[in-house]
């Protein structure tokens, strides 16, 4: 690992996705990005991208829902990290009455379960040397449950106890902890590939830019710590809230 700062972002799918636009931004502005997620192909796509641009990343393959995955992440990490986004969520429909008991368990353990490990994980590390950012992807349903995404507005609601808990607890011991709320569709390959319709119908600057969010991120880390943010939510001027 290079003698450069460290970023470490969990929930890496497509490069033209959100989780790809914070690794490409935390590279330009010259931190060491471990790009983590299920797929190594990807995470490789977004390594060459970043090295491209003159950055330095690594793909760690992890499973967020995998104790041993997560600490093996911070460990290749070989410093304490600058910033650790939790990007990960499996926004899936079912409706309750015929919802399968592991689809609701399986829900909740990627979008909350995983957001506890990687939180614990950089609390560890980060509180004994008094500094750094841990920021927590949100959503919608992190604020309100409504059919069909009970099982996924659950595990959000309880993404964001958790980083309100990791707030008040490490906040005075100098880790700023943020949770964003992106309340709208991303404008991304997974939403343009599921819902091509949905998209369509948003029309022009209806979806959010995965690069504006990604600036909001880097917004959020930059504060100073007189007047730090805790909670952000984000969307298009045309979503009505």
């Amino acid at each position: 690992m290079s003698s450069q700062p460290i970023a470490i972002v969990v929930g890496v799918g497509a490069e033209a996705g959100l989780g790809g636009a914070l690794c490409k931004r935390f590279g330009r502005e010259g931190l060491h990005v471990l790009v983590a997620g299920r797929t190594p192909a990807r995470l490789e796509a977004i390594v060459r991208a970043i090295g491209a641009a003159g950055g330095e990343a690594t793909a760690v393959p992890c499973d967020t829902t995998v104790e041993a995955d997560v600490a093996r992440l911070f460990d290749a990490a070989g410093a304490v990290p600058e910033i650790v986004v939790f990007n990960a969520g499996n926004n899936r429909m079912a409706n309750l009455a015929e919802m399968e008991a592991a689809f609701f368990e399986d829900t909740w353990r990627v979008a909350c379960f995983g957001g506890f490990l990687v939180g614990r994980e950089a609390a560890r590390r980060m509180a004994p040397a008094g500094r750094g950012t841990v920021i927590f992807t949100g959503a919608t349903g992190s604020l309100r449950g409504r059919p069909p995404f009970i099982a996924f507005a659950s595990a959000k609601a309880g993404l964001r106890a958790i980083a309100q808990g990791m707030a008040r607890e490490f906040g005075p011991q100098g880790i700023h902890v943020a949770h964003v709320i992106v309340d709208g569709g991303i404008d991304g390959e997974r939403l343009r590939t599921a819902a091509p319709g949905f998209v369509a119908a948003k029309g022009e600057e209806g979806l959010l830019s995965p690069e504006a969010i990604a600036d909001a991120y880097w917004f959020l880390h930059t504060q100073d710590r007189t007047a730090w943010t805790h909670e952000l939510d984000l969307r298009p001027y045309k979503e009505a809230f």
